[in-house]
């Protein structure tokens, strides 16, 4: 068959960076390659070929992936252009992947990139097949709770490493860090890091769902932590905040924060909102109101996770999602999410990904019913219940902030109103999985 007859499989990353994106790459090429099948990459996302740009590709061979899964970053390039905000931007997608000669696509990317994929499936009627692999590092795509997207990991153990020197940092210098960890909807990655290293407390959006989120909650739930330490003669102490938490904030308060650039899926560019600064004079102005000072530092840890080098578990298991994403498109498959679940190859239509009520990608949030966040509340050193119907832990708390008992509690007992009650195993009863709520204090 002549070259420009033979049809190629293509590779295309969307979104935004993740570990382990390079080995999805080498073991897609690998496993095409060696069926016999040309492998181009496509560069930049959809940023090209949207656009009717057919120059932006790359080939890829065996020998020129054989070692990228050890390194960070996207081989081809990545970009948040979306195809799906334009009919025309979706169709020269379609026909610069067939002038192309482009019969099988693999798609890398997170909600917004999976999307786009089923856009372009259906757009294309079948003339070109689509799987999508699975990669952000927020955790939030919907998939089994026990099964987590590729990078985030990765993200979480090199996000601890930062946090285990911030927290000797802090407790050398008495002083507070409030770490800001990437998580656009979901805390799955701030619970993460904060769990694993022993935060002092992590705040995540799903915590406050269901309920109006003012600035004033989160900051005083900020300063109750700060003042319970002090009342224990700390003064140093590393809050996790999930970047997703402004986005809760009710629609008056986050006005303020809409002049900030909106990316191209439409989400305000949360990265361009200094929300540790922000939350830091907040917190700042709560405490001289209360007589007390404390330095804190504002500290982003969203980009040095993204590229970093994939650990062995990323690295093994991205190389599992590249080889079955092209094994289910050469045996004649398309229309689906690539996963592996329990040691296990599971595709997953692209129409279970959609939440009918929006019409988008489902996302999954942490559980916040669950034993595991539970747990992670349980070693939090912030305001509990308990601590309001305990006299003498709140005289404690009051003097540090102070104040009276009872101004103490006019000024802080909201924040436990909706405390879940306490976590307990004997005598419960068990519930199918997936459907217990477990308390949360």
């Amino acid at each position: 068959m002549e070259e420009s007859h033979r049809k190629r499989l293509a590779i295309l990353v969307g979104g935004g960076p993740a570990p382990g994106i390079n080995s999805v790459i080498g073991a897609a090429t690998i496993r095409a390659a060696l069926e016999g099948v040309e492998v181009v990459g496509i560069q930049d996302g959809f940023e090209w070929i949207s656009q009717g740009n057919v120059d932006h590709v790359m080939p890829l061979t065996i020998e020129g992936v054989s070692r990228i899964h050890f390194r960070g970053g996207s081989f081809i390039g990545i970009s948040r252009a979306n195809p799906t905000t334009d009919p025309r931007l979706l169709e020269n997608a379609v026909l610069s992947l067939l002038r192309l000669n482009v019969s099988r696509l693999v798609t890398i990317g997170g909600d917004d990139t999976a999307y786009s994929a089923m856009r372009l499936c259906e757009q294309s009627a079948g003339r070109i097949a689509v799987v999508h692999v699975p990669k952000t590092i927020d955790n939030d795509l919907n998939l089994p709770p026990w099964v987590d997207t590729f990078g985030f990991q990765t993200a979480r153990h090199v996000g601890v490493d930062i946090v285990k020197n911030l927290m000797v940092d802090a407790h050398t210098t008495s002083r507070w860090y409030f770490i800001i960890a990437m998580g656009r909807k979901a805390g799955h990655l701030a619970l993460g890091i904060g769990k694993a290293a022993g935060a002092t407390l992590t705040l995540i959006p799903e915590e406050f769902a269901g309920r109006p989120l003012r600035m004033k909650t989160i900051v005083d739930t900020l300063v109750g932590a700060i003042v319970k330490r002090l009342a224990y003669g700390r003064r140093d102490g590393v809050a996790i905040i999930a970047e997703g938490l402004v986005l809760g904030l009710e629609p008056e308060e986050l006005a303020a924060l809409d002049l900030a650039e909106r990316d191209a899926h439409g989400h305000l560019r949360i990265d361009e909102v200094n929300i540790g600064e922000l939350l830091k004079a907040e917190a700042q102005k709560r405490l001289k109101a209360l007589g007390l000072k404390a330095t804190i530092v504002a500290k982003n840890i969203g980009y040095e996770l993204r590229c970093a080098d994939p650990i062995p578990l990323d690295m093994e298991y991205t190389r599992d999602l590249g080889y079955c994403a092209v094994k289910y498109l050469l045996e004649g498959g398309s229309g689906v999410m690539i996963s592996m679940q329990g040691g296990h190859f599971e595709p997953v239509p692209f129409a279970e990904l959609l939440d009918p009520k929006t019409g988008r990608s489902k996302v999954r949030m942490v559980d916040v019913g669950s034993t595991r966040y539970a747990i992670a509340r349980r070693y939090m050193i912030r305001l509990r219940r308990d601590d309001f119907e305990d006299a003498h832990e709140l005289a404690r708390f009051a003097a540090s902030a102070h104040m009276s008992l009872q101004q103490f509690r006019d000024e802080f007992a909201y924040l436990v109103t909706d405390e879940r009650p306490a976590l307990h195993f004997l005598g419960a009863t068990p519930a199918p999985p997936g459907t217990r709520q477990e308390s949360t204090s």
